[in-house]
């Protein structure tokens, strides 16, 4: 059964998308170029839109069975309205947050998603007691705009997701867990329907529609699949994220040393330098694909691993994001000297 609504919910996105490209264009809902954009024309976005509403007719004729199914989807209602607000209007950054706080909080305190402890791997519990409240939030809302922060190329949001999603389903299969691996399948088709109108050269945009639902969801996910349980499990929906978290993470350096607010936007993601080097559009996009993969399998195995194990495979994968970073020059020479004191903190750690 879950098989067959993953195919539909792939047609469904198929038959879809057109009708949002024409609807978005007809409401205003486009993306104009400028200086910091790849594109070179105004095109439709809020394409994210008919990622949502396949899922939702997916899920319907599924009726998949948990406790935490209404707040999910009551959450993604929420960020999907704010995500179509931000493609017609251009919310303010704060606006934005506020609409990715409440759905984070419609999870957590109406659905009871959140982390509430972690295993040790030598023995004993860590509980985090109040700050699992805000654990958990933080969490969501870092997830999802991961996810839009990388939404720079054609299809490469959309692409990194799928991944990602792919990952979480495969997982959760291996643990049995039926309902995160039915809703990541059904948000997976839905998603690769829409990518057939999405990669390069692309006829709609997904918009913060559909990254900041894409975020969402996979954060929420992430959570169900792998809380409550050890260190190691912490680490795992890391590892998928990998992409998105570490791009994340040296945009915020970049910001803080620049003295820029975060939400201030700029062309040194993995993306622009990729392109900078001499890389085609369709070449940078299979590249981050292929990274995307490489994450997603290190997850699987690391989840496999003894506890040393995984230890060792963290520190080289570690050493491989630094080595890969450095190449590519996604970190500049006016800031390597901070990173550069962070390494020397940590090896007296």
């Amino acid at each position: 059964m879950v098989s067959l609504v993953f195919v539909i919910c792939i047609l469904l996105s198929l038959v879809i998308t057109p009708l949002v490209k024409k609807m978005a264009i007809a409401v205003g809902a486009v993306d104009k170029p400028n200086h910091r954009k790849v594109h070179e024309k105004i095109m439709p976005r809020m394409g994210g839109l008919a990622i949502f509403i396949s899922f939702m007719i997916g899920l319907f004729l599924l009726k998949p069975q948990s406790p935490f199914n209404f707040a999910i989807v009551v959450g993604g209602f929420i960020i999907i309205v704010t995500g179509m607000l931000d493609d017609r209007f251009e919310l303010s950054a704060k606006a934005k947050l506020g609409g990715q706080l409440l759905a984070a909080l419609v999870v957590v305190l109406y659905g009871g998603v959140k982390m509430e402890f972690i295993t040790l791997p030598f023995g004993g519990e860590m509980e985090f007691g109040f700050l699992s409240v805000p654990l958990t939030i933080l969490w969501i809302v870092g997830i999802t705009n991961a996810i839009n922060l990388i939404d720079g190329l054609d299809g490469l949001a959309a692409g990194v997701s799928s991944i990602a999603l792919l990952t979480i389903s495969l997982m959760a299969f291996m643990k049995g867990d039926v309902y995160v691996m039915s809703v990541a399948l059904l948000v997976l088709g839905s998603t690769l329907g829409f990518l057939r109108y999405n990669f390069h050269p692309a006829k709609i945009f997904m918009g913060d529609t559909g990254a900041l639902f894409l975020g969402y969801i996979i954060a929420v996910l992430s959570l169900l699949g792998f809380k409550n349980i050890t260190v190691i499990s912490l680490i795992i929906p890391i590892i998928i994220l990998g992409v998105p978290i570490s791009d994340t993470f040296f945009a915020i350096i970049r910001r803080k040393v620049n003295k820029q607010p975060l939400s201030a936007p700029d062309k040194s993601h993995l993306h622009h330098c990729l392109l900078r080097m001499g890389y085609t559009h369709k070449q940078v996009v299979v590249i981050i694909y292929a990274i995307a993969s490489m994450f997603g399998l290190a997850a699987v195995i690391f989840s496999m691993a003894t506890i040393w194990g995984a230890f060792i495979m963290m520190a080289v994968i570690m050493i491989a994001i630094e080595l890969f970073v450095e190449s590519i020059g996604l970190v500049s020479s006016n800031y390597k000297p901070l990173l550069n004191f962070m390494r020397v903190r940590v090896k007296k750690n």
